[in-house]
């Protein structure tokens, strides 16, 4: 089944469950639409599932020109699935990549999102480290190009995957194998057009603070360039909430599948309560203890 972008861009997408408010979901660099089948399987349950893969990934099409890819049609391509659909509003759900993608879909759609959360976000954001992340990521591309089975075994192995393998073998086998499977021209693309040149948050803190859509931020206590940028998030974002996973790395929905899925459900469910709200204005941060 195939959703038609702007551009006119096939986006392949599976969906699961028939009842409930919908939940999309939008994988990560190093993932695919099947990379969420832990909560393809929790989660229509009670809700309608979405689960789609980014354009530059098979099934959907791998545009050939880089200027077909950026953060902007990345989040324009999440609406056109829900188009597609018929579906006006739908929970976000995105890890990394796809967590860039649902806090911009939640900036530029806000009216469509019953909320966001927005997992292992936050690489090539840091100012300190804006330079390293687009040089390491262009060398990423060239690799991806010249040889995307060899480099995926590289890849597989970064500072913040080994903690998946650690506690999960076959499951970071799978993940690897999935991984070796991409597209060399899309790899390249989206790391080029996509990573290389999204805003960094605090380049964007005056539309973040001014977005009201109920948001969950989650991080690996070890998926370092993920930490400070969660903080900052959950410090601009007036509805959002923050969950740092302990001794975790990148791929949240993967390596700790059973606790990514009760931090989603039990947020959804605050959502459609109408209990998650912006923070109370009496919590104010430049307090220490209150004197009068």
């Amino acid at each position: 089944m195939y959703a038609t972008a702007q551009d006119g861009t096939k986006l392949y997408y599976e969906t699961a469950g028939e009842t409930g408010t919908p939940i999309l979901f939008i994988h990560e660099f190093g993932g695919n639409y099947d990379a969420w089948e832990p909560q393809m399987n929790f989660f229509p349950r009670r809700h309608r599932c979405i689960t789609y893969a980014a354009r530059g990934y098979a099934p959907s099409d791998i545009p050939a020109d880089v200027e077909k890819y950026s953060q902007s049609i990345a989040a324009s391509d999440a609406l056109a699935v829900l188009d597609h659909l018929g579906i006006d509003k739908a929970h976000i759900v995105g890890l990394s990549m796809g967590g860039f993608a649902t806090l911009h879909f939640g900036l530029k759609f806000p009216d469509r999102a019953l909320s966001l959360t927005v997992a292992g976000a936050g690489y090539g954001t840091e100012r300190a480290t804006a330079d390293y992340f687009r040089n390491t990521s262009l060398k990423v591309a060239d690799n991806f190009e010249k040889d995307p089975v060899a480099f995926s075994r590289i890849y597989s192995l970064g500072a913040s995957r080994v903690q998946f393998q650690n506690k999960d073998p076959r499951g970071w086998a799978a993940f690897a194998e999935r991984l070796s499977r991409h597209s060399a021209v899309g790899a390249a693309n989206t790391m080029r057009g996509v990573q290389c040149r999204r805003p960094s948050f605090w380049d964007l803190e005056d539309e973040l603070k001014a977005m009201m859509v109920p948001t969950l931020l989650m991080t690996g206590d070890e998926d370092d360039h993920c930490l400070a940028p969660s903080i900052f998030l959950k410090k601009t974002i007036p509805a959002s909430g923050l969950s740092i996973f302990p001794k975790t790395g990148h791929t949240l929905n993967l390596e700790e599948p059973q606790m990514f899925n009760t931090l989603v459900a039990d947020f959804i469910s605050q959502v459609e309560a109408g209990a998650w709200g912006a923070r109370d204005p009496r919590a104010d941060p430049g307090q220490v203890m209150r004197t009068e």
